[in-house]
């Protein structure tokens, strides 16, 4: 095994352009070099570089430090926000219009200059592109039709945007911060462009931004090397960020242990006792906006009775499954907005009750329980979580086959709703309760050519009056009857929806002890490289 760790480093080494003596010159403990981050993860969401097309988590952290935006929020303060190519910021009296104006002397990593243009162009590509990206922006009221209207460049150095309905100003703000609205170089992508495809299809494995760091090397499932934009407004102690894909959890943690890694972001959560106890890395909890739960597919008969729904949500041993299987990594969580948000309800009604649930499966006609198959993405902790619910749900006679895959087989599933059942995650895109509302409680059209799939869509829920009670708590001014207005939203969820939610992630990153400055945000979006720093 250490020969193999051995020789993992040294090819990482070199993809990373160091050079040959110090690879063959390793000693039998190396440490990482001074200069160069090495993080153990899992890189097996990546279908695509293109910011104007993700939509997974570890993507969303690598556009956050490839590409710059208009605005980030602040890690310090998630309230408030900094500006990024943006210098400053005004809103129109109707509140409508929002206007930017743009640093000068910015530069892309080619070396093109980054002017109004390109930021309004981006943002219009996003839209124009309609991947999965765009419904971020979708929620401002950017569309295919209006894009081009509503998001102008007024001259070199100011941008204006202009959304459909008057919306609270850091809810705008929060969406323009997000990874969708990334700067792309224009010139560069265009003159990769085919047919109409507005450089989508070079800018699945290239990279046009002018963020931090710079691409180096992408190979997939395997390593994503990054290197330092020296161009970059502020210094980077880092020359190299390297991130490498190790999906079994004892692998980071032995890598941790022996220098070859400095970070590991996916660890069980007895490596995580066992590292802090043996003093060889520095673990710092950061809650995530993340939430753990099963989606039930109403296009399966059995899965659309809303007894059998309620039935699962009692089948299952929450506290049991947190304490022996998710520990310190998730907590009990049960509402679809994370602790921390507006209107978050912390309120957890259910637990293991299989007297009641039999009783429930009785009353829609399945007093001996059913067969059903659950999609599960085959690395920690979701195989774990999965067995366990497997066991919890036989204890009612609900018979689960487990689908192992990786994450991109179990989500063009889920995508195309063909799943049963799908165990996963869904993380906010930005720090607004909308953006959890909208996944889980609201589907505008439930047919299949509907242009927003969202989680609802995805399991064929058809909600219209749920619909229009997040459009209402979206267009509410009032902080605080917004917050009520959710709060009444997730107790209908939790009495009656085709979803399980089961737990908060926890993040817990552990780090070499001689590491700082790493910023983990509570989603992927707000993970920055640009401060770390080695002793």
């Amino acid at each position: 095994m250490q020969l193999v760790l051995r020789k993992a480093l040294s090819a990482v080494a070199i993809a990373a352009g160091l050079t040959m003596p110090f690879a063959v010159s390793l000693p039998a403990a190396a440490a990482t070099p001074k200069d160069m981050l090495v993080m153990a993860t899992m890189l097996d969401e990546f279908n695509t570089l293109d910011p104007g097309e993700v939509y997974e988590l570890v993507p969303e952290e690598y556009i956050a430090n490839t590409y710059d935006r208009l605005v980030r929020v602040d890690l310090k303060d998630p309230s408030k926000f900094n500006g990024d190519v943006a210098q400053s910021w005004t809103v129109s009296p109707d509140g409508l219009t929002f206007t930017f104006k743009i640093r000068s002397g910015l530069k892309f990593h080619s070396g093109n200059p980054l002017t109004a243009e390109d930021v309004a162009w981006s943002i219009q590509r996003t839209v124009l592109l309609d991947k999965g990206a765009a419904a971020v922006l979708q929620g401002i009221g950017l569309t295919k039709d209006n894009v081009q209207k509503n998001v102008k460049k007024v001259d070199d150095s100011t941008v204006s945007i202009t959304t459909d309905q008057k919306y609270a100003p850091t809810f705008v703000l929060n969406v323009l911060g997000a990874w969708p609205a990334s700067v792309v170089d224009e010139k560069l992508v265009m003159s990769h462009q085919q047919g109409n495809d507005l450089g989508n299809g070079w800018l699945k494995t290239n990279e046009a931004g002018s963020g931090a760091y710079k691409l180096v090397k992408w190979t997939a499932n395997d390593t994503l090397i990054l290197q330092r934009n020296d161009q970059y407004r502020m210094p980077l102690a880092m020359k190299r960020i390297v991130l490498r894909h190790v999906p079994e959890a004892s692998s980071q943690r032995l890598l941790l242990e022996n220098g070859d890694v400095d970070v590991a972001r996916n660890l069980s959560p007895d490596d995580l006792a066992a590292l802090t106890k043996e003093g060889k890395a520095k673990v710092t909890a950061v809650p995530q906006a993340t939430l753990l739960y099963l989606g039930l597919n109403t296009k399966n008969p059995n899965l659309a009775k809303p007894e059998v729904q309620e039935a699962m949500k009692w089948l299952i041993d929450y506290n049991g499954i947190q304490t022996n299987v998710a520990k310190t990594t998730y907590k009990v969580h049960q509402t679809f907005l994370p602790e921390g948000f507006l209107g978050a309800l912390n309120v957890n009604p259910y637990h293991q009750d299989v007297a009641k649930a039999k009783a429930l499966l009785a009353k829609a006609g399945l007093p001996n329980g059913f067969n059903v198959t659950m999609d599960v993405r085959s690395s920690y902790p979701y195989s774990e979580i999965a067995e366990a619910v497997q066991a919890n749900l036989a204890q009612g006679g609900i018979k689960v086959q487990l689908i192992p895959g990786d994450n991109k087989q179990t989500l063009a599933k889920y995508r195309a709703r063909t799943h049963d059942i799908y165990i996963g995650e869904w993380s906010a895109d930005y720090i607004d309760p909308h953006s959890n509302a909208q996944g889980f409680a609201w589907n505008p059209d439930n047919s299949d050519q509907s242009a927003y799939k969202m989680l609802a869509w995805r399991n064929s829920w058809n909600i219209p009056d749920l619909t229009k009670e997040t459009n209402a708590a979206l267009a509410e001014s009032s902080t605080e009857k917004r917050a009520q207005m959710y709060q009444a939203m997730q107790k209908q969820f939790l009495a009656n929806s085709p979803f399980v939610i089961m737990f908060q992630q926890v993040s817990q990153v552990a780090t070499s002890p001689n590491v700082s400055g790493l910023e983990v945000g509570p989603i992927n979006d707000l993970v920055s490289y640009r401060n770390v720093k080695k002793q």
